[in-house]
């Protein structure tokens, strides 16, 4: 595994940490996450991303990990980075949703309940609330820390302008706020248009989610949409309507680009967007342990020709 430092900080992350997103609820089989935890643990893969409301049913990621801490991992604590989220809504009434003090703080108290943890490594705010005051939202990020419920803390989902108010109350405080989590793919580039120059300029960490788009940028989806894929599911956020024939053509494309640098095109998204000096993480997800092995592989091949990187760009424009 290769470790990457978060912005000017002190903290050192997998280049490809696990997110529990998808594929760890109360819906899912617990050997299979069970599984690929164990296995990308062994991998190097030491950073483990979740939020309060991951499942489905919400919150049931974080039983689910807590479950494989304690029959598996509870020895190997101080050697894993575990982070979790609020923001986005996850129980009813006007308290279970947003920025607020009051909704962050009972929210990171729960995670730590699920999770069977008196800290976790890094608290986000899991994206802005322009009804809640920023002062508030980093307010609350901060105590977290103080009570030592959090030793870093983190954004995500906030653009360019509002990362930069973010990190000024933060930095007033003296916070140890080290990282941006935004959406980021070759089908998604809008934080190529400020956020990483803002990132760079902060010191700021960046570890992106949905390298894959959601699995759009593998080849599961050449041909059709297979049953046991994301767009296939019920719960899934990937919808069938989103593949349609225009993408599919990129989706060929870009896989004859993969298959003629020896990679799958899944790695080739992987490699892709950890091209930029900027990312420090890539967050994949996986739905069985085989997934996790091939999106490891993208590390043995990260670096891009002028032409390769030209030939990708003709296709996304």
């Amino acid at each position: 595994m290769i470790y990457r430092r978060s912005g000017r900080s002190g903290l050192d992350l997998p280049a490809l940490s696990l997110g529990l997103w998808h594929n760890f609820g109360s819906v899912d089989p617990y050997d299979v996450a069970r599984a690929m935890v164990l296995h990308a643990f062994e991998l190097g893969i030491t950073h483990f991303d979740l939020a309060n409301n991951y499942g489905p049913v919400p919150g049931s990621a974080e039983s689910t990990f807590g479950r494989i801490l304690r029959d598996d991992l509870i020895s190997h604590r101080d050697e894993m980075i575990i982070s979790t989220k609020a923001g986005y809504r996850m129980w009813a009434g006007p308290y279970g949703d947003g920025g607020s003090r009051k909704y962050l703080l009972a929210s990171l108290d729960q995670s730590l309940r699920r999770m069977g943890l008196e800290y976790v490594d890094l608290f986000y705010s899991h994206r802005p609330d322009p009804t809640t005051p920023v002062e508030e939202t980093m307010l609350a990020l901060d105590q977290a820390v103080r009570q030592g419920k959090a030793l870093y803390v983190g954004i995500s989902n906030y653009d360019p302008a509002q990362a930069q108010s973010a990190a000024a109350v933060l930095r007033s405080l003296r916070t140890p706020f080290v990282i941006h989590q935004p959406r980021y793919s070759m089908f998604d580039r809008r934080i190529e248009d400020g956020l990483l120059d803002v990132l760079a300029d902060l010191g700021l960490g960046c570890i992106v989610f949905s390298p894959l788009a959601q699995g759009l940028l593998t080849d599961r989806y050449v041909r059709d949409i297979p049953s046991d894929s994301r767009a296939g599911k019920p719960h899934g956020f990937l919808k069938p309507e989103s593949i349609t024939d225009a993408r599919r053509a990129q989706i060929v494309k870009l896989n004859a680009i993969a298959t003629a640098r020896g990679q799958s095109l899944a790695q080739m998204a992987i490699a892709w967007v950890l091209r930029h000096p900027t990312v420090t993480s890539a967050l994949i997800g996986a739905s069985r342990v085989s997934q996790i092995d091939n999106s490891v592989a993208a590390l043995d091949r990260l670096t891009f020709s002028a032409d390769e990187l030209h030939a990708i760009d003709q296709v996304l424009a």
